[in-house]
């Protein structure tokens, strides 16, 4: 049986304003009204791969569990387990934690390591190649999928071909090449030699091989990471839906990525080429390649009126965008931020998320919209002790039992039911009603409905950062 392992750990700084460091891109829908990540998982279902695909394992960071926990739900989709990083250490420490976690089962399946935020567009193309990868994981080697080159990349890195080999079962007739050499990003005039060569494929990222292969080559090249992995999985617990390791042990292990901790090394690594219209989507010129454009050259989303406009990717979240006349750029409009920028330049886009970071501004980490396990809320003005949200708690839904030290607030309900506790006192409030907490007192907020709460809350106060919540009881077993 096939396991795939996706790893959801990316923060797509290069697509900010849409993505941010807690909602990254692939929780976005960028291409189909579904997220990056359910369409990850939605490929890995059609004829060719029919039921051999378990459910996925996927691991994220703490930040993201519970947007992991309910695009899956919204997606009818299921989980053998979700892993929780307590910190990024690149791709072979998590692939590492997936490989342990297919062993502790007690089956040695194969694992197709995949990332959560890829375009690909053929699927039958991709399925094929899988299945054709599985009869050399069988064998023991190590996968890479190597991507068709379309033209002179210089934002990949690359693999050199090798010597053709050939497998076959009874449903497909298989090829692979060795893996030659693993190449770094390459300047233009190189790319473009690559390119002319047909010896080269792009590195996509992508692998297959059976579990307990990947530990044992693991074991020679870079042993230290499976120590700390093996003892921080043995120390791992469990909340709710998800697998917490570590986060002491995990520490000490070294960040680094497969391709330097294990496939640059090893002597069983075989590359299959894959030709299916795939792109990592890592900024918004590929963005724009991948999308449907009019018959200027434009891709536009949302509430937007262009003249004498061509090439350009238009997004418009909430408000009318209007263009005249301009060529080749990026308009992007969001609720707190608007990004605009030539279209040969978005690989830049990151300078300004430093920026951000640097200056400790929230917009780099999220949107004017946050999601919580609970539902969401949007802060819609904010000045310096007042501040307005709409509250949104899905059904059956509770926030935690808290206080806050700096802040009163006024809860005012649009439409559904509110079940308050406000102090010793607990009631229901329903459309038009509405109650004031006091700085300092305890108090929740349910919906005890079947529709969705919504209530505006006003806060007033010295402080109102989100930090200022001390929490007494929480279901989603947050601190």
């Amino acid at each position: 049986m096939i396991l795939p392992v996706i790893m959801s750990g990316g923060s797509g700084s290069r697509l900010w304003p849409l993505s941010r460091a807690l909602h990254p891109k692939q929780f976005l829908p960028l291409i189909t009204k579904n997220t990056l990540l359910q369409e990850t998982i939605n490929r890995l279902d059609g004829d060719f791969l029919g039921d051999k695909c378990l459910d996925p394992i996927i691991i994220c960071n703490n930040e993201h569990r519970f947007l992991v926990a309910e695009q899956l739900r919204q997606n009818n989709s299921k989980a053998s387990r979700i892993i929780l990083e307590p910190m990024g250490k690149n791709t072979a420490p998590a692939i590492t934690l997936a490989a342990l976690a297919a062993l502790d089962d007690g089956d040695d399946p194969i694992l197709l390591v995949l990332a959560a935020d890829h375009v690909i567009k053929n699927i039958e193309a991709f399925q094929q190649a899988i299945v054709s990868a599985s009869i050399f994981a069988e064998q023991g080697k190590l996968v890479t999928f190597g991507i068709v080159p379309t033209h002179a990349e210089t934002g990949y890195g690359y693999i050199k071909q090798g010597s053709l080999l050939t497998a076959n079962n009874e449903q497909v007739n298989a090829t692979s090449y060795t893996v030659a050499s693993f190449v770094e990003k390459p300047d233009l005039a190189i790319a473009e030699e690559y390119l002319a060569s047909g010896d080269y494929l792009w590195n996509s990222g992508m692998f297959m091989f059976k579990a307990s292969r990947y530990l044992e080559e693991l074991a020679i090249f870079s042993p230290e990471i499976l120590a700390v992995c093996k003892e921080a999985y043995s120390n791992k617990t469990h909340d709710l839906d998800f697998t917490r390791i570590s986060a002491d042990i995990f520490k000490q292990c070294p960040e680094d990525s497969i391709d330097y901790a294990v496939m640059e090394h090893t002597e069983h690594a075989v590359v299959v080429p894959l030709d299916a219209e795939w792109s990592d989507v890592g900024s918004f010129s590929s963005l724009w390649e991948v999308s449907e454009k009019d018959e200027q050259g434009n891709v536009s989303q949302g509430d937007v009126i262009s003249q004498s406009t061509t090439n350009c990717y238009i997004n418009a979240e909430n408000r009318l965008v209007t263009t005249v006349g301009v060529d080749n750029l990026v308009i992007v409009e969001t609720k707190d931020a608007i990004l605009v920028a030539h279209k040969d330049k978005v690989q830049d886009v990151k300078s300004i998320v430093n920026i951000l970071k640097a200056e400790n501004r929230y917009e780099y980490k999220h949107q004017r919209e946050v999601y919580r396990p609970w539902g969401k809320y949007d802060s819609l003005d904010i000045g310096e002790r007042d501040q307005v949200k709409r509250i949104t708690v899905k059904p059956g839904a509770k926030l935690s039992v808290q206080m806050h030290h700096h802040r009163s607030e006024h809860w005012i309900v649009v439409s559904g039911t509110a079940k308050v506790t406000n102090g010793d006192k607990t009631f229901l409030l329903t459309e038009n009603e509405s109650t004031y907490i006091p700085l300092g007192q305890i108090h929740a907020l349910e919906n005890p409905g079947v529709l969705p709460l919504e209530l505006i809350e006003v806060q007033t106060g010295s402080y109102l950062g989100e930090d200022d919540i001390v929490r007494f009881d929480d279901k989603y077993g947050r601190v």
